[in-house]
């Protein structure tokens, strides 16, 4: 019995397991294996767009606005500003004329013409020109220098011309020796007989002939004799010179006149060695103050290397005081002191200090000087 009810336990279980495996395949076939699980590989690395460069920022531009047309006003205009008197003999004079007109709208104003040396002169006729007028500016005189080369001189044009309120005019010329001269300049020495003074041999150097017709010196003390008849392409001048009334220059010159068609006369320089030299040659003084006294040194030497003596000294008002005279060598040394006076309402004083040289020479130190203003 109980082998029985094994059996049919068995045959049950067996049949409920059979039902449950055939509801399975009724439900479908299995499901299909899962492909294996790959990590997504990183894309590759793509290049990285240009960085764009930064670009100004726009800026409005307002529309150009169109200029109102100006007035003009006066304008100056000169057909030349430059004249050229090409080859021209040393100290001749020359004139010229540069022509302008008023090309502006309203009247042209122009002031006197100027230059930097006396020895050119300009002109104008009036001072006032109305628009279209003309003018000249006429160079009456231009002297150019006894010395060989090109010469040059401005001439200046102000006006109320805006555009151009001065205008530059330039005049020039060439100096060409016609008449030659030697020597060049005079070198005089006191001591010496006739001051040292050579013979002034003049040559022409056209083979034109000509005469000697003056002969002047910036002092009486040179004097030449000469024949104004005579012509001829050489001459010599023996000067004669009066020591005594050159003791007070040392510059001057010598003018001879000729009758040369390119060479009407000829400048000679010449300088004086005076036998006495100071130093200073004058005192000036700045910013004085009443009674306070001032220190200056005086030397005095002869130039020619002569032995000499001091006999007196001097002061004119008494301003200028000598500390001390003291001979070095074959020169003297003077220690002034200069003491301004109490009274400042002129604001300057002046004094002279007198040295007297043994044998009659004088010889004076000009001393002058101005107050510190307050």
């Amino acid at each position: 019995m109980k082998r029985y009810e094994l059996l049919l336990t068995v045959f049950v279980v067996g049949c409920i397991l059979f039902s449950q495996v055939g509801c399975q395949r009724q439900a479908g076939p299995p499901p299909e294996p899962k492909p294996p699980v790959t990590e997504p590989k990183p894309p590759a690395t793509e290049p990285k767009p240009p960085v764009p460069e930064p670009q100004p920022p726009t800026v409005s531009v307002p529309p150009k606005r169109i200029p109102e047309p100006e007035k003009k006003g006066p304008r100056i205009t000169f057909e030349k500003v430059a004249h050229d008197f090409g080859k021209v003999s040393p100290g001749s004079k020359h004139s010229c004329e540069f022509k302008f007109t008023n090309t502006g709208d309203s009247v042209l104003k122009i002031k006197k013409p100027t230059s930097s040396c006396s020895c050119t002169i300009a002109n104008l006729s009036k001072q006032e020109y109305a628009p279209g007028e003309s003018g000249l500016v006429k160079i009456t005189k231009f002297r150019v220098p006894e010395r060989q080369g090109v010469s040059k001189q401005p001439v200046y044009v102000s006006s109320n011309d805006k555009a151009r309120p001065q205008v530059k005019l330039t005049i020039e010329a060439t100096v060409v020796l016609k008449v030659a001269h030697e020597p060049k300049e005079l070198k005089l020495l006191l001591k010496d007989e006739n001051a040292g003074c050579p013979e002034i041999r003049l040559t022409s150097l056209d083979g034109q002939p000509f005469a000697i017709k003056s002969f002047r010196a910036t002092t009486s003390g040179i004097t030449a004799d000469y024949d104004a008849s005579l012509e001829a392409t050489s001459h010599v001048i023996q000067p004669k010179i009066n020591t005594e009334k050159l003791r007070n220059r040392s510059k001057g010159s010598i003018t001879i006149g000729l009758t040369h068609p390119g060479c009407d006369r000829i400048t000679i320089p010449f300088d004086v060695l005076p036998q006495f030299k100071l130093q200073p040659p004058s005192i000036i003084l700045f910013d004085a103050e009443p009674e306070k006294a001032i220190p200056k040194v005086v030397w005095l030497l002869n130039n020619y290397g002569e032995d000499f003596e001091v006999e007196s000294v001097s002061s004119e008002k008494g301003i200028i005081k000598v500390l001390s005279q003291e001979r070095v060598g074959k020169r003297y040394k003077f220690e002034l002191e200069i003491t301004p006076p109490a009274d400042k309402s002129k604001k300057r004083f002046s004094d002279v200090f007198h040295i007297n040289i043994k044998g009659g020479k004088k010889l004076r130190v000009d001393c002058s000087g101005f107050y510190a203003k307050e």
